[in-house]
């Protein structure tokens, strides 16, 4: 009844003027405590900005209290990817956004790069303050492209196209990382996609690489028959030794003895019709002919 009274007149009506009021109050108060609560989300750092005025620390994921006319503003400190590319719909530009550097020669060849970075968290405030929420247009991307003009230079085309690839990708991140580390930029990694030469180049370091190619197999072939060659001649140098050794220890009548042998299984066998006997231990007496199916 008491609040009743307050909106109220002494004859029942409503105090239109304290409603309004009241109304406005309660918005207020409303207004306050909303505007007093932020959420930062998961992966991602506050940075609270009052009229400019950058607080040195960052909020962390989760509900904070923070001066009602502050902002609260998220950075990500996510893994991200940054692209480069000619092919549209691939690269962070819809349009072509490759990189053309001149090699060591003085050609022009187009790459293909991604890199992989994230915001320090322990920065993000001064990267809010020096660079604002657009690092990657006014940090990231020109470092990249600086720095890969500068590693490019030092290279031959058909380096590029070979196995220094690698290599390159690797300078590439030993050069950039410093650069956007100072400015709380962490690298992660350098994917070299790829790398568009000229087509006379390319067809000239292709068959090059295929020439190169067939001459290692060549060798490996020319290798493999110089081992058989030398397995041959071992064992043919065994062979002969081991006759001489024969040739030396055997005796007539020892050869004479092998003989008998030999010709006692050729008589056993079903399929020996006839069989000659040396008659002398020398071997040159007239040989004796046996029929073996009358033994």
């Amino acid at each position: 009844m008491k609040i009743l009274k307050l909106w109220t007149d002494s004859n029942g009506y409503p105090r239109v003027g304290r409603i309004i009021i009241s109304i406005i109050a309660l918005a207020i108060i409303i207004w306050l405590v909303l505007s007093s609560i932020t959420v930062v989300p998961a992966g991602h750092v506050g940075v609270h900005d009052l009229f400019g005025d950058v607080s040195k620390k960052e909020y962390q994921p989760g509900i904070h209290l923070k001066f009602p006319l502050a902002s609260v503003v998220p950075m990500s400190v996510k893994t991200q990817e940054y692209t480069m590319t000619y092919t549209q719909g691939e690269g962070s530009k819809a349009s072509d956004d490759s990189i053309v550097a001149i090699t060591k020669e003085g050609l022009s060849v187009g790459l293909d790069l991604t890199i992989l970075y994230s915001l320090d968290p322990s920065e993000a405030n001064e990267v809010y303050k020096t660079i604002g929420t657009n690092y990657v247009s006014v940090i990231v991307r020109p470092q990249i492209r600086t720095v890969i003009r500068e590693v490019v230079a030092g290279y031959e085309a058909k380096q590029l196209y070979s196995e220094d690839r690698l290599k390159v990708s690797l300078e590439i991140a030993e050069k950039l990382e410093p650069e956007l580390v100072k400015r709380g930029i962490m690298l992660e990694r350098v994917l070299l996609r790829h790398i568009q030469l000229p087509n006379k180049l390319t067809s000239s370091i292709e068959d090059k690489l295929t020439a190169e190619q067939e001459a290692e197999r060549m060798q490996f072939v020319l290798q493999k028959e110089t081992q058989e060659a030398e397995r041959k001649r071992i064992e043919a140098r065994g062979i002969a030794d081991a006759q001489e050794i024969i040739n030396q220890e055997l005796t007539p009548v020892y050869n004479q003895y092998l003989a008998i042998q030999m010709m006692g299984s050729l008589v056993d066998s079903p399929n020996t019709t006839f069989v000659f006997v040396p008659t002398s231990t020398e071997g040159t007496g007239v040989p004796v002919i046996l029929n073996a199916e009358t033994k």
